[in-house]
């Protein structure tokens, strides 16, 4: 993996939660597991965060209207897959279906959706191996933004494989079958 580097427990064990709930803080950085493996990324820069913030208010806006018993969170905040994956997703939805995954330090289980926004260091990250661990553990929406490229592309598990489902660039509007009433004009993003 390009552009973040990975430890590894001094026994060559893989790493678990537990392991990452006794990591400390270090301002400028976050941590996530992915199937095993700790890594360690810069924190993110302002154009990433812009998008992020944009994303949110409008997948907040629609959200509340249209399950308005589920919610919308922000990194930082720990998702968790089995006991060796453990992602900080920059933004992800859980339904009113779903409040059973929510708990108090974290999330255990798959969002409904979750959206990733690329950077220059994450782009191999999100597209392999999250996409991975989302797909094992069977999210069932996964969007990939990348702000340098002005791209959005919506996938969509079935029977166990992600398919492109929605996907547009620069001004375009694209909409969700999934999300009836879901548009969203992508000049607003950048």
């Amino acid at each position: 993996m390009s552009g973040h580097k990975e430890y590894k427990p001094k026994t060559g064990e893989k790493f678990t939660y537990q392991d990452y709930l006794q990591l400390p803080d270090e301002p400028g950085y976050r941590y996530e597991i992915l199937n095993g493996v700790l890594v360690k990324d810069p924190s993110p820069d302002v154009l990433h965060q812009r998008v992020v913030l944009r994303l949110v208010r409008i997948l907040g806006d629609f959200f509340k209207e249209f399950d308005p018993e589920g919610e919308v969170f922000i990194a930082p905040l720990d998702v968790t897959f089995a006991d060796i994956s453990v992602v900080q997703p920059d933004l992800f939805y859980v339904s009113g279906k779903q409040k059973q995954i929510v708990k108090d330090t974290r999330i255990d289980g798959a969002p409904a959706l979750v959206v990733e926004v690329i950077s220059s260091t994450s782009s191999r990250k999100d597209r392999l191996h999250k996409l991975h661990i989302y797909k094992e553990g069977k999210v069932r929406h996964y969007w990939l933004v990348n702000p340098g490229e002005k791209t959005l592309e919506c996938f969509i598990l079935r029977d166990g494989e992600y398919f492109l489902s929605a996907s547009g660039m620069e001004s375009d509007i694209v909409v969700h079958q999934s999300f009836p009433g879901l548009t969203i004009d992508l000049s607003r993003l950048w």
